[in-house]
């Protein structure tokens, strides 16, 4: 569980917050196997046995005054008994984690099955639901990725292949031959399927066991054909005004999986996952979405398409995730397709079930059966709660990222699915006004509990609680992991500004722009942060008594808005010049596909702090030869480049890397780098850590073209993305911060 805070030490009270103009909050992953200092925890059992404060529920940790028989909580104050067995056991202070460690991971209690059969059987399953109202290409790397998932599937996983256009096809691989069966969709927007799923094939017929079907599911994968248009039109008949309708029943097809998978949910197990592949918009059925409104009516009409395109449509898709959490289901969406498919109504299906959201625009140097395998062999942790709690001065104002808040309980959310990097955020604020004391009794605490199931393959258990059956069995563990930091007080805006994590603080930013976007339009996200940085440099100047308002004329020239003064504020301003540069926060007419842009907010919503800082602003290091760094950071410009006089440039942009050879290189340098050199040994490395899968671009400049590589050299760029201006762009856009400054301060 790794927890990264926007400063290290805390400000005193809600003057000295609004006075720095920093932002006050903390980013928290976790599932991470490692804090953010690269500690394990310390695990143990017992976790329904921790003592808990009586006031603030908050759990005994070691920052508690321990008596002989009470402990006082590090959170409130309150004084608590301890139980006679907790005197027993705090007697040894040795044989408990959390006597030894700040940080814990507790075992509990196994749960019972539904049916009441003793514990429940976790088997892990997974469907592939396949659009076949697509292409060839389309299916045949849908096929390269589901063989890919196979491989990383644990033994004992049970596997169900279906496939959906304008009927829902459900495959039985456990015979000699794979045999599929059909039910029609009615095309109609409020049908739902004539018949139950369970009436077609028993579920237990559906799910295979992927050890020993592997074979016949690769043999059913190969009999996938695209659906013909003569059979769509037949299903379909003529559309409105003779126009021929597709036939891409998602919806339908969603919600009956849904509902057929969720009645073994709790016996046979404990989260299902359903992998989406989709090929476009659903076009027929329930949930269909009408793409027409991504198109030129906007313009005249004079609607704001950065607005217009946010939003979704219809609800169908968000009540159907309701549905899939109902059912033990989580899913996943891998779109592949550059043509307009809403997922501004579909992502709700993936991010509010658990599950992720992929664009591949292309078929051709797809990573999607990389990205798949990836995703299936690191562990996760599902039916998560997620609790913060803090000292009695402040509490969590906002909340950011891909949970739900628990209806009855402040502060407490519930996680579907979580994975080793999932990323969650928090804003602070204070309870009133008198903030932390002045005296240093007041220790700012916050304690983060995070209750999670995992699946425990039978190799895992001790031999007491294996069970032989002619099926491999899986069983469920419950565990507790809890975190509790105590933070400094900064007794002035100066040791604030010195405490600063420019990275988390970015963090936050990013989720509040999302947000603001999504209610108001990208251009009210745009505004919000150029304000931000405005009234942070102003606050700054102010605090360090930089301008002397007695001569007006000689302010602007006095305008500190480098933070010269404040080192660790210094990356902010081009941070921010970047995040307007990014497609996040570009404007519709520049080019930016609206599917694109959600993808990002989902993707950058989940980013942990110094992956966002490179899919922001990437990292460029330059090679003297492909063994030996040059220097390590140079900023994204021309200039950087040609004044390092380095041959060889890597380029880090988190979803891309690129290894780039400047036109004046040695022609001996080895192009592209060898395998066994230092460049390719950190290529490798930061693919293995990444969550998905970077894109690998070699670029000889002179010879290939290199407009990929200099679209990221966005320093010279206008930040209003107009070309290049006569002041080149990120000196332009500090000219205009100054200028915005000198207007807020007057």
């Amino acid at each position: 569980m790794a927890v990264r805070a926007t400063v290290s030490r805390f400000p005193i009270d809600t003057d000295a917050r609004e006075g720095s103009g920093l932002l006050w909050g903390v980013t928290v992953n976790p599932f991470a196997a490692v804090d953010e200092n690269g500690q394990s925890p310390a695990y143990g059992s017992g976790g329904d046995l921790l003592p808990r404060c009586e006031n603030c529920y908050a759990y005994f940790n070691t920052f508690c005054e321990l008596e002989q028989w009470a402990w006082s909580c590090s959170l409130c104050g309150t004084l608590n008994g301890l139980s006679s067995d907790a005197i027993e056991r705090y007697s040894r202070p040795q044989s408990c984690a959390e006597m030894m460690s700040s940080f814990v991971d507790l075992e509990l209690p196994q749960e019972e099955s539904v049916d009441g059969g003793g514990a429940m059987q976790a088997c892990p399953v997974y469907v592939a639901a396949v659009d076949l109202s697509s292409s060839e290409e389309f299916l045949e790397l849908t096929k390269s990725a589901l063989l890919a998932a196979l491989e990383a599937l644990a033994p004992g996983s049970l596997f169900g292949l279906a496939t959906f256009s304008h009927k829902l096809g459900l495959y039985d691989v456990q015979g000699p031959i794979p045999v599929v069966k059909n039910v029609f969709i009615p095309p109609d927007a409020e049908g739902t399927l004539p018949i139950e799923l369970e009436d077609v094939m028993p579920l237990l017929q559906f799910l295979a066991p992927v050890e020993n079907c592997k074979e016949r599911i690769a043999s059913a994968l190969e009999t996938l054909r695209p659906t013909t248009s003569w059979e769509r039109t037949t299903a379909a008949g003529q559309g409105l005004d003779g126009v021929l309708l597709s036939g891409r029943g998602f919806g339908v097809a969603m919600e009956a999986l849904c509902n057929y998978i969720g009645s073994e949910y709790g016996n046979t197990f404990a989260l299902a996952r359903v992998f989406a592949f989709l090929s476009g918009a659903p076009d027929y059925g329930a949930g269909q979405l009408d793409t027409r409104r991504y198109g030129e009516q906007y313009a005249s009409k004079g609607e704001d398409a950065d607005r217009a395109l946010l939003p979704e449509q219809t609800p169908f898709y968000k009540d159907l995730a309701a549905v899939a959490v109902q059912a033990g289901v989580c899913v996943d969406i891998f779109a592949v397709t550059n043509e307009y498919t809403d997922l501004a109504s579909l992502k709700f299906l993936s991010i509010e079930s658990g599950g992720s959201l992929f664009l591949y625009t292309s078929t051709e140097d797809s990573t999607l059966p990389q990205d798949i395998y990836r995703m299936l062999s690191r562990p996760y942790a599902f039916g998560c709660v997620l609790r913060m709690r803090t000292s009695t001065e402040f509490k969590p104002g906002n909340s950011y990222g891909h949970f739900f808040p628990d209806p009855q309980y402040e502060n407490v959310q519930h996680i579907i699915c979580c994975d080793s990097y999932a990323t969650y955020a928090y804003d602070f604020v204070f309870e009133n006004n008198v903030g932390f004391s002045r005296t240093q009794s007041d220790v700012p605490t916050i304690q983060i509990a995070f209750q999670y199931a995992v699946v425990v393959p039978p190799v895992d258990l001790p031999d007491s609680e294996r069970v032989s059956t002619s099926r491999t069995t899986h069983s469920l563990k419950r565990r507790l992991r809890i975190r509790t930091l105590q933070f400094g007080v900064a007794k002035n805006v100066q040791e604030l500004y010195d405490s600063c994590d420019p990275e988390v603080m970015l963090s936050l930013l990013v989720h509040k722009v999302i947000l603001v976007s999504l209610e108001e339009g990208v251009r009210e996200g745009r505004i919000l942060l150029q304000e931000w940085l405005v009234i942070l440099i102003a606050q700054y100047n102010d605090a360090h008594k930089l301008i002397q308002y007695s001569n007006g004329s000689s302010i602007r020239s006095q305008i500190d808005i480098v933070f010269s003064q404040s080192p660790q504020l210094q990356p902010l301003p081009r941070l921010i010049f970047a995040l307007l540069r990014n497609p996040l926060l570009r404007f519709h007419e520049e080019g930016v596909h609206p599917d694109y842009r959600i993808y990002l907010q989902c993707l950058f919503s989940v980013l942990e702090p110094s992956s966002l800082h490179r899919a922001v602003y990437p990292v460029l290091t330059s090679y003297a030869t492909p063994d030996k760094q040059a220097y390590p950071r140079h900023s994204l410009s021309r200039a950087a480049l040609i004044t390092s006089g380095s041959p060889i440039f890597f380029l880090d942009a988190f979803t891309t890397l690129i290894v780039f050879y400047s036109s004046t290189a040695d022609p001996t340098l080895p192009f592209p780098p060898p395998h066994d050199c230092l460049l390719r040994s950190i290529i490798n490395k930061l693919k293995q850590e990444r969550s998905i899968t970077p894109k690998l671009i070699f670029i000889r400049g002179g010879h290939d073209d290199a407009s990929i590589f200099e679209n990221f050299l966005i320093e010279e760029q206008d930040v209003d993305g107009s070309g290049l201006t006569s002041m080149m762009g990120f000196v332009s856009f500090l000219e205009d911060i100054t200028q915005k400054v000198l207007e807020f301060m007057k």
